[in-house]
């Protein structure tokens, strides 16, 4: 397979978790009807799966036990070379020359030597098997070889950066209990520890941040995180302060509203990638203390300018967390190559299986719009008709209904549109959570829906990540970001906390019929499908009941 191709691979078996669990570590779930499931194989895919300990053999096994055709042998051996390109050439700490290319494939050495896209990033020639690399070209090296095809392994190793004593307070602390990490979380901090850097899959709720200080615990160093927004980076704080021997005054917050920078130090990307006359004025935090750790809180979400910092910070140890690898703008491969490959990656139904997270019903409700609603998107332009579709009134007394449908849970109604969050927020008498919302305000609000004084909560894309909201058991999506993926996983997280009671979850998408809307919906849903979840699709007259609600 080139670097730059994909394939398509149909199957269809009896048992669809098994397949999945078999097949989601090298592909991606690319349709998913009732039956017969279609995944995309990509070489990126088949790197992850290498760099995570799959081998070529066992993807090989999948492929023909669950594939709907037979898979053509031209087909398999395409999969077992491409496999096979990973870790060919090798980042290496060469005791008398520093940092070098090495080859286990000579020829290969000689090919990617001859490009021009590594014009400027490759030293001397030392012997016919290895040429010097200037450390501060270890990022940009790995991104272009990456793109050539020949993906190198990077065992260079890590500096140990400034030493701070961390450890994990299992015993409990501050009125906190004792705990205990769970298996999955041990067996990520082992997998990332063993390879010095890369990315750890979990579910939104399975407890990432633990993780996070887990490895922080190993690394026993100064640590930067980054993280989505404020209202994160404080309750990381509190995670920290609550399960490690840190204290307060060992964590500083570098936001928009505090400059603090101590031993362990927690920036939002947001701040980090602000500009004052053209310049980055805050990417110094980078180098600002000798960090031992840089952990990067939905690295999904990564911005550019940190991709291009972070190129330069090859020898520290890089932690990426996430709850899906997709990206929407398509840097995957920047992810690999600069934060590190997939380490690990548990299937969101074996961590519900064991109880960690709640068991979650998806569910889409199709409404169907006026005549007059109908014949305004007919008429609309093109790029017009995502928006008229998604924010169309006639979900209005959709979204009533299902709140009233659970009288005594706590319910998130999430959107992407602001004006139509207002309608929400009117209709239903429950306030709003948006971007221009102050912090403080945020914090207010998320402890009186935390505490149950609000029983309903109207949200923006800011509920997409890293919201810790375990009492919320519903969420209502009423509109997003056109079809993506990562922002279907990451609300349906904000339910999957597990409840007391070991009460179910449940995600509802409202859509408009016959529109955008729908097809939108349709690959939005291909990840989740892909972790096991299937949505059932219900019309809006079976959820409204006899009589549809006005809008008063």
């Amino acid at each position: 397979m080139q670097s730059d191709k994909t394939l398509l691979l149909e199957i269809d078996h009896p048992d669809a978790q098994a397949c999945r669990i078999a097949i989601a570590p090298f592909a991606e779930l690319e349709r998913s009807p009732e039956h017969v499931h279609t995944y995309r194989l990509t070489p990126l895919g088949l790197w992850n799966a290498r760099a995570a300990g799959h081998d070529a053999e066992g993807v090989v096994d999948s492929l023909i036990k669950y594939s709907r055709y037979p898979v053509p042998h031209a087909l398999l051996v395409d999969v077992a070379e491409t496999m096979d390109r990973y870790g060919r050439l090798q980042l290496v700490n060469d005791p008398a020359h520093g940092l070098v290319l090495r080859a286990l494939d000579r020829v290969v050495l000689v090919e990617v030597a001859k490009s021009k896209k590594l014009a400027g990033m490759l030293g001397a020639k030392l012997d016919d098997d290895t040429i010097a690399v200037h450390p501060s070209e270890r990022g940009r090296l790995k991104q272009a070889l990456l793109k050539l095809g020949w993906p190198a392994e990077d065992l260079a190793g890590y500096v140990d950066g400034e030493a701070h004593p961390i450890e994990l307070a299992e015993a409990g602390k501050d009125g906190v209990k004792p705990w205990t990490l769970r298996s999955y979380q041990r067996e990520a901090v082992e997998a990332f520890w063993a390879g010095g850097s890369g990315v750890v899959v979990l579910p939104c709720g399975a407890g990432k941040t633990l993780v996070g200080a887990a490895a922080m615990a190993e690394a026993k160093a100064t640590t930067l995180i980054l993280v989505t927004n404020t209202v994160a980076g404080r309750q990381w704080k509190r995670e920290l302060v609550a399960r490690t021997s840190l204290t307060e005054e060992e964590i500083g917050e570098y936001s928009g509203e505090r400059k603090e920078i101590r031993p362990v130090t927690i920036a939002t990307y947001q701040v980090l990638t602000s500009r004052r006359g053209g310049a980055f004025t805050h990417l110094d935090l980078f180098s600002a203390r000798d960090w031992g750790l840089v952990i990067y809180d939905e690295v999904h979400l990564l911005p550019a300018p940190i991709f291009r910092f972070t190129a330069d910070l090859q020898a520290r140890r890089r932690l990426g967390l996430t709850a899906t690898l997709v990206r929407e703008d398509g840097r995957e491969g920047d992810v690999f190559s600069l934060i590190g490959p997939k380490r690990y990656d548990a299937p969101w139904k074996d961590i519900e299986s064991q109880g960690w997270i709640a068991p979650a019903e998806c569910t889409e409700v199709r409404v169907t719009l006026t005549d007059a609603e109908r014949m305004a998107y007919a008429t609309a332009e093109a790029e017009e008709r995502y928006r008229m579709a998604a924010t169309a009134r006639t979900k209005l007394p959709v979204v009533r209904a299902l709140v009233e449908r659970h009288p005594d849970e706590q319910v998130l109604v999430i959107g992407g549109y602001i004006d139509q969050l207002h309608q929400l927020g009117e209709y239903l008498d429950a306030p709003i959570v948006q971007g221009s919302t102050t912090n403080k305000e945020r914090e207010r609000l998320f402890d009186a829906f935390r505490s149950g004084e609000v029983r309903t909560l109207v949200i923006s894309k800011v509920g997409n990540f890293s919201i810790d909201l375990p009492e919320a058991a519903v969420a209502i999506q009423v509109s997003g970001t056109f079809g993506s993926r990562q922002e279907e996983a990451q609300r349906l997280g904000r339910v999957l906390r597990p409840k007391a009671d070991r009460r179910q979850a449940h995600f509802y998408t409202v859509v408009s019929r016959d529109t955008i809307d729908t097809e939108y919906a349709a690959h939005r849903q291909r990840f989740l499908a892909e972790q096991g979840y299937a949505y059932t699709i219900v019309d809006a007259d079976d959820v409204l009941g006899p009589s549809l609600p006005s809008f008063d």
